[in-house]
């Protein structure tokens, strides 16, 4: 008979300082239903609700006194959200923020509103558009019929109002196929009017609809305390964000459904220390700086 082995302890995180803090603001509700989300967003998901204007607000408030330097903005569709051009002109009063869309909801005089509360901030206003594919037939099996082309239209009116969004694409091809698919993206973009392309390669996280797709984390896909030795902690997401979500705040934007997750109901209850137990940090841990603007 095999002996079991016990699983070593995970190693747990302090929170260095508050660098970060994101709103999941349209909650799980999205117009689309991608096949690697891992949080399974759909029209249909309202497991989480929106945050409201005024609900912001009072996080906005609450981080002034921490420190905080950026906002993130995400979902779900953000763009879903009724106030989301409110939501993003009263942030851009406190800091930086950046808007991660699909790309395919936007409206001209939404952007208009939007350049206009950048130009007249001292703070800059990002936008991460996701599209998984450079053509059609690489996005749209993944994100849905017809969104390939939506999204660039989407990243045209961005581009219209001068705007310089992030795309961002989850690697669904291997790994060594990097360079070729960057290319043939900053090719396409370039063809379809935006001169300087901004783009960031996402891995896939193996929870949500892509577990279901390609079976979830292996028991040994974890952090263990001997990779931590000599390890750059800044390079994981936990080490310096949480995130507001209608229940509370949550450690980070990738792990909002495991019940662990929610660490209190106020960001001062929030910044306690995480174990790194989940398979997802082990992600984390392999490839850095997955939740930031930083390629």
């Amino acid at each position: 008979m095999t002996p079991t082995l016990s699983s070593p302890t995970a190693p747990d995180i302090a929170l260095s300082h508050l660098d970060h803090l994101w709103f999941q603001v349209s909650g799980t509700l999205c117009n689309l239903t991608c096949h690697h989300c891992f949080i399974s967003c759909s029209p249909k998901n309202d497991s989480f609700g929106y945050l409201s204007l005024a609900e912001v607000k009072r996080r906005l408030e609450e981080s002034v006194v921490l420190g905080v330097k950026e906002y993130y903005f995400t979902g779900g569709e953000p763009f879903l959200n009724k106030q989301m051009t409110e939501i993003l002109t009263l942030t851009l009063r406190y800091g930086p923020a950046t808007v991660l869309t699909n790309g395919t909801v936007l409206k001209d005089e939404w952007l208009v509103q939007l350049a206009r509360a950048e130009s007249e901030s001292i703070y800059s206003l990002e936008f991460r558009v996701s599209i998984d594919g450079f053509s059609p037939e690489t996005n749209d099996p993944i994100r849905g019929t017809g969104t390939f082309e939506r999204a660039i239209g989407g990243v045209a009116k961005l581009v219209e109002q001068g705007f310089l969004p992030i795309i961002t694409a989850a690697r669904t091809w291997p790994i060594e196929q990097d360079q070729q698919v960057i290319g043939r993206f900053t090719e396409m973009l370039r063809q379809r009017g935006y001169a300087r392309p901004r783009l960031k390669i996402l891995p896939t996280l193996q929870l949500g609809a892509e577990e279901n797709r390609t079976g979830g984390y292996r028991d040994s896909e974890r952090i263990t305390p001997e990779m931590m030795d000599d390890y750059d902690e800044t390079q994981l997401v936990c080490e310096h964000s949480r995130i507001v979500s209608d229940r509370g705040v949550h450690v980070c934007p990738i792990l909002i459904d495991s019940p662990d997750s929610l660490l209190g109901q106020s960001l001062s209850e929030s910044l306690g220390r995480f174990a790194l137990r989940h398979g997802a940090c082990f992600t984390c841990y392999q490839y850095g700086a997955i939740c930031s603007n930083a390629s």
